[in-house]
């Protein structure tokens, strides 16, 4: 079982202990029901959270009152997700705040961008739950199979989009940048739309190894952390689709 999303790999749900999957009866062990469950819960929170730095974000004089929410919920869910790949025991405790962190980051970003392209939040929005449906129909339905082949492609390139976002921050240091990454050029959406093709796919991934989780009797804690990793990657869609979605505006 292979994921690009970094909070999804081929280990996670083996024993730490002893290298073997966890197996017990129905209600010790993780369930889709479940999964999907405390996913939804995960999105209410994140939307509740987001409401809150999204309704103090007034214009350009409230960025000072917003940025400190923007630093603490960047920074902050980007350390508990860490925490989370790394210690997944603790994800009944981890994901909820992930999810706390990570909205008060959307709602900050979604309010400025809202603001300068009346609309597009309500477009951004529509587009991931679209794309989360229609994949989730593909995969049920067997149009999409998550091939080794295809696992691979995928992983592959979206291990290439992290790196060249790694080293554009790096290079953003000494006052430089990959130029296409931030442009709205035809370049700059070619590659955006390429990013948005790709996190999506992420998703087919992510179902799989759900429910490679759930036939495999993975333990019961590991509802959270399959909803976690499929929140990242929701998460991340959302963003690109914004970023495709304002440079796309920017050409009006």
């Amino acid at each position: 079982m292979r994921s690009g999303n970094p909070a999804l790999g081929q280990n996670t749900f083996l024993d730490i202990g002893s290298g073997r999957v966890v197996s017990g009866g129905s209600d010790q062990t993780m369930s889709l029901n479940g999964t999907v469950n405390k996913t939804g819960l995960l999105l209410l929170i994140i939307m509740v959270s987001a409401a809150y730095t999204w309704n103090r974000y007034t214009g350009p004089e409230s960025m000072g009152a917003i940025l400190p929410m923007l630093l603490v919920g960047a920074i902050g869910g980007f350390v508990v997700a860490l925490v989370t790949v790394f210690k997944k025991t603790w994800a009944p405790y981890t994901a909820p705040l992930y999810a706390l962190l990570e909205g008060l980051f959307l709602g900050g970003i979604s309010a400025m961008l809202e603001m300068q392209y009346p609309g597009i939040v309500v477009q951004a929005v529509g587009l991931t739950f679209g794309t989360l449906a229609a994949l989730l129909m593909a995969y049920r339905s067997g149009l999409i199979k998550a091939t080794e082949n295809f696992k691979l492609g995928v992983v592959a390139a979206t291990g290439g989009i992290f790196l060249l976002y790694m080293a554009n921050i790096v290079m953003g240091f000494f006052g430089h940048s990959i130029g296409f990454i931030h442009e709205s050029g035809w370049m700059g959406i070619a590659f955006s739309g390429f990013v948005v093709v790709i996190a999506a796919l992420n998703l087919v991934l992510d179902f799989d190894f759900i429910e490679n989780g759930v036939e495999s009797g993975a333990p019961k804690y590991m509802e959270w952390y399959g909803a976690f990793g499929l929140i990242v990657t929701l998460v991340w869609l959302y963003l690109e689709i914004l970023r495709l979605l304002s440079k796309l505006q920017s050409r009006d």
